[in-house]
């Protein structure tokens, strides 16, 4: 398997990037911060996905950590990788929301189904924690050089206890359990018992769905509840059409003012009371009578002034008596005139008052523009109109509270059809069940005619599933218990050239101790130094990878900066025995031009991407 090209829509610091890869070395050069590291990632999601943690985890992990800095709804990419000679396109999604996976087959040019199984196949068997200690090989992590020797004891433990081969052991031990226990459930003892039993069973259940509860009447039960639903529809399209009717009639007494009848009633009888003071008070302002008695006491005041005025002037001392009575009666006269003025100004100001008042009810109501009999026969008119649209509206409500009470009483009956139908469901659910279960006793009746010349057979299945399964709890303990060793040969093969011819060979003791071997003695990993250190780890890691592909292609090996603590002679020794000890893909991540320059030197081909 090869990597072939990756591109980035969104991811990290990366957005609308490709990056192509080529057979042999590959040197992907950046700075600190360039983003390598976004990189490997990126292509480890690519192949394995990314989970978004929960809780307080969601704030620090990978899925959060390497979310796109612009452009935050794209987090996704795609990667092309050949295997076998057909080449794949891997199409992810990572956004949690809009999370997604595609593969596409381009060399056929069709979409495969990316089921768990045809990812296990499309990688080798390869999983993440797989990739993580094998292909993928950074720099030790710790800085000491006991804790080296610590991370490279529990890099060969996880090894030896989660290789490929023995998963594949424990599938097929799955597997055979999960045949032993289908055989044993076909193992049927007494079969004739069974037989027997299944008949009378059938006769029962042909006697019980024979019953008139399973009558079908499901068909009948939903036509009647569609009639009752056509006839709510239509009473509710009636008494909408009643109420928008009975709302525009509100609407029409309310622009007036009107709430009810007792209101038109109320305004009616105020204005009826406006037109007799009316008409009362002009009747008594313009009586005749009035006018004459007021004159008359005006003249009988004048005469009475004038009869003292001529005895008092013609008699200054004999008629007193009578000049003073004459006065006090023209006082009387002149007063009773006032009270008559006075009497005519008051009901002609409450005439006016009223027919006032009356005018602008007039006005509001009818075209007329006086106070008039004429005038009040119209607004009598009006009011019986606005009298018979408060009956109108009267009535309205209850025909409307008729058809809401028929409504209900409708829903109950469409709520019955609704519960009968539901109860024929069930039954025919109750039915199809039953002949389910005939069917099924008729086919166990015709599979038990078989089960006595079978059990024989089936037994001899599980007598050889047994003796497999024992065989594979054996060989499974083998190959863990000789995991080492085969790392051990695999490993040594690998150190001499790494080394640069130091070390002869590797060993690797049942206590996971790690020994180097020279032509005169062994040396144990914790006298070496911590570049000898990663120099066997990388040995240990690239066994690993050749262990896991077998005889299959090999697997690119992907590197992020691991060459930081050697020098230039020991870096040289590597690059040159990698280009020859491993035949695939290498993608060698760095922060420096070295390797570059030293693989030029040798005249070593490699593929240069910088970013």
């Amino acid at each position: 398997m090869k990597l072939l090209e990756l591109h980035i829509d969104g991811f990290g610091k990366f957005h609308n990037r490709t990056i192509a890869f080529e057979d042999g070395i590959n040197i992907i050069y950046g700075k600190n911060e360039a983003g390598k590291s976004t990189l490997h990632t990126f292509i480890r999601g690519m192949l394995f996905g990314i989970e978004r943690g929960r809780g307080r985890a969601a704030k620090n992990d990978i899925y959060s950590k390497f979310e796109p800095w612009e452009n935050s709804g794209t987090y996704e990419g795609w990667l092309r990788l050949e295997k076998d000679g057909t080449v794949y396109r891997i199409e992810r999604r990572f956004r949690k929301d809009n999370k997604s996976l595609k593969v596409i087959n381009e060399t056929r040019g069709r979409e495969e189904d990316p089921t768990p199984a045809f990812m296990d196949e499309l990688l080798n068997g390869l999983n993440e924690t797989t990739y993580n200690n094998t292909i993928s090989i950074g720099q030790l992590k710790s800085a000491t050089e006991d804790g080296m020797v610590s991370e490279l004891r529990n890099y060969i433990a996880n090894m030896n206890t989660t290789g490929n081969i023995s998963l594949n052991i424990s599938k097929a031990s799955t597997f055979l359990r999960l045949q032993k226990r289908a055989l044993e459930a076909n193992l049927i003892p007494d079969a004739s018992r069974e037989y027997t039993a299944l008949l009378a069973e059938i006769r029962n259940v042909e006697a019980e769905i024979s019953a008139p509860e399973f009558e079908n009447q499901l068909a009948s039960y939903q036509n009647m509840r569609n009639q009752v639903k056509n006839i709510i529809d239509s009473t509710q399209s009636e008494r909408t059409v009643l109420e928008e009717q009975i709302q525009e009639a509100k609407r029409n007494l309310t622009e007036y003012q009107f709430v009810d009848q007792a209101s038109v009633d109320a305004y009616s009888k105020t204005a009826e009371t406006y037109y007799n003071n009316y008409r009362d008070f002009s009747a008594k302002s313009q009586k005749k009578s009035r006018k004459v008695f007021g004159v008359l006491a005006l003249l009988l005041a004048l005469a009475c002034i004038g009869g003292a005025v001529y005895l008092r002037m013609n008699y200054p001392s004999d008629y007193l008596t009578v000049v003073g009575c004459l006065g006090g009666a023209s006082l009387a006269f002149l007063l009773i005139q006032a009270m008559i003025r006075k009497g005519i100004k008051r009901d002609t100001k409450s005439a006016e008052t009223n027919r006032a008042s009356l005018l602008e009810m007039l006005k509001k109501h009818t075209s007329e523009t006086t106070v008039s009999d004429e005038a009040m026969t119209a607004f009598r008119k009006r009011m019986a109109e606005f009298s018979d649209l408060c009956t109108l509206v009267q009535q309205s409500e209850s025909t409307s509270k008729k058809l809401m009470e028929d409504i209900n009483s409708l829903r109950e009956k469409q709520n019955s059809c609704s519960e009968m139908i539901e109860k024929q469901q069930r039954t025919q659910w109750e039915l199809e069940k039953k002949l389910e279960h005939l069917n099924n006793c008729k086919t166990q009746v015709t599979n038990l005619k078989r089960v006595l010349t079978e059990n024989d057979r089936i037994r001899e299945e599980i007598t050889a599933i047994e003796l497999a399964q024992e065989t594979l709890t054996e060989l499974s303990s083998s190959i863990r218990d000789s995991f080492g060793l085969y790392l051990n040969k695999e490993a040594s093969d690998l150190v001499g050239g790494i080394t640069g011819g130091i070390y002869d060979s590797l060993s690797i003791d049942e206590n996971l101790n790690v020994f180097l071997n020279t032509k005169r003695k062994l040396v144990p990993i914790e006298q070496v130094s911590s570049g000898t250190m990663d120099q066997v780890y990388l040995a240990l890691r690239m066994a690993a990878a050749k262990l896991l592909q077998g005889d299959g292609e090999p697997f690119p090996l992907i590197f992020d900066d691991s060459f930081t603590q050697y020098d230039e002679e020991r870096l040289r020794t590597a690059l040159k025995w990698m280009a020859k000890a491993y035949g695939g893909q290498m993608l060698i991540f760095t922060c420096h031009k070295r390797e570059g320059q030293i693989l030029e030197t040798h005249q070593i081909d490699y593929h240069y991407v910088e970013i």
